[in-house]
């Protein structure tokens, strides 16, 4: 056990910096549109929804009803319905897979990933539990942190929500430097079919339709490379 935590630890280092800081964002918004810390230990436990948890906290304010919240939720973190495809048969072979499935976040399948991709045979896979639970742990304390500060700085945070798209633009840029082929074309892959489906669905509609088509052309480059491969 001993040798799995410190696996999972050093794993998710770069992402306890990441979440810290952006879970004491998420606290100080929530603080500032008058929820207190209680609010952002419970959401960030139960919801734990990263870029949604800043989405939340306006419809919390205007009193939003459960189901507007949950379709919300449904539009904005449909991205995870596509990349957690790839860990279904891994997650089947754990005992806790309700809870992976629930942990999922973006960093973390990047953790994830790059464990699988240096142990295909999974040998650390019981580490991958501690993994997801130690990331949520740091963005649950980061939370926690923010709310209890946005009582007392004397600050103006506005702006402070942009914290969690600068975290992706960081994570993107790591991806292209280890992976520039592929990952430079995912990304100008993206960029044009979000701007394409932004002019057609409008601001509040063009995410899922802008992730569903980027996946299908990613899908269809791999392919025709994986067949330009074969003898």
């Amino acid at each position: 056990m001993k040798k799995y935590i410190k696996y999972a630890f050093s794993r998710t280092l770069p992402v306890l910096f990441g979440y810290i800081f952006l879970g004491i964002a998420f606290g100080i918004v929530l603080q500032q549109a008058g929820f207190n810390f209680i609010w952002a230990f419970c959401i960030s436990l139960f919801l734990y929804a990263g870029s949604m948890q800043f989405v939340l906290v306006p419809l919390l304010a205007a009193s939003a009803s459960p189901l507007t919240v949950a379709i919300t939720t449904l539009f904005v973190n449909s991205r995870h319905v596509f990349y957690g495809l790839s860990f279904i048969e891994s997650f089947k072979k754990m005992k806790t897979q309700l809870y992976m499935i629930f942990s999922l976040s973006d960093e973390t399948y990047s953790v994830l990933c790059s464990c699988k991709n240096e142990d295909p045979e999974e040998k650390n896979r019981p580490a991958w539990f501690l993994i997801n639970l130690f990331d949520q742990s740091y963005w649950i304390i980061g939370s926690v942190i923010g709310a209890l500060l946005g009582q007392v700085l004397p600050f103006d945070f506005t702006g402070i929500d942009f914290s969690m798209t600068a975290l992706f633009v960081v994570i993107l840029l790591d991806q292209v430097l280890a992976h520039p082929k592929v990952a430079s074309r995912c990304a100008v892959t993206g960029l044009l079919a979000g701007i394409i489906c932004l002019f057609i669905f409008g601001t509040g509609n063009f995410l899922l339709p802008a992730l569903i088509v980027t996946v299908l052309f990613v899908t269809a480059f791999t392919q025709a490379e994986r067949r330009k491969e074969l003898p």
